[in-house]
């Protein structure tokens, strides 16, 4: 007799199969390069954050969140480059939190996850401050392209969207998403 499965464990199954998979390393690289891009822009609107920067020139960093690894230089711009088995690493960031849902879940509430710092504790404490200070302001960058209206207008169905999915996904059994306000 085939009994079914009930659908948590199925969804934790599937969810487990996707954290197994391993992309290419080419992939890798070329995720954390446009991180790199997207990072320097938020970091170039910001002034104290590049001169906060370019005071740690020189300085290598490593973030690392389970079997990935991500390092990157400080430019005498005060800016980032991703490098790639530097042989110095002044900073070592380890998140503890496993699970991906769990990490996205409380960065979007605002919450640092748990992590291991090892290295130069002014490099940290400057970290520490853009993770504070910088933000992205996405509808500002798009209405350069569309226009203040249209910007807003796509932002807010952005928002709507979100959630929308977030109340989805927060009525399936075996999740502990808070339905909150958009940020």
């Amino acid at each position: 007799m085939v009994s079914a499965l009930p659908l948590a464990e199925i969804s934790a199954q599937v969810s487990q199969f996707v954290l197994n998979l391993q992309p290419p390393v080419w992939l890798i690289q070329e995720l954390q390069d446009k991180l790199v891009i997207v990072i320097n822009h938020v970091l170039s609107q910001e002034p104290e954050a590049v001169e906060r920067l370019r005071r740690q020139k020189g300085r290598c960093m490593e973030v690392s969140w389970r079997n990935h690894r991500f390092q990157c230089f400080i430019t005498p711009a005060g800016l980032l480059e991703r490098k790639e088995n530097h042989p110095s690493i002044d900073l070592r960031v380890h998140v503890n939190e496993e699970s991906p849902l769990a990490l996205l879940q409380g960065l979007r509430q605002g919450h640092k996850p748990a992590m291991r710092i090892e290295g130069d504790v002014m490099l940290a404490a400057e970290l520490n401050w853009l993770v504070d200070h910088v933000r992205w302001d996405a509808e500002e960058d798009l209405a350069r392209l569309v226009g203040d209206a249209t910007a807003h207008t796509l932002a807010q169905a952005a928002r709507k969207a979100m959630e929308a999915l977030r109340g989805f996904v927060a009525k399936r059994p075996g999740t502990d998403i808070v339905s909150g306000s958009a940020a």
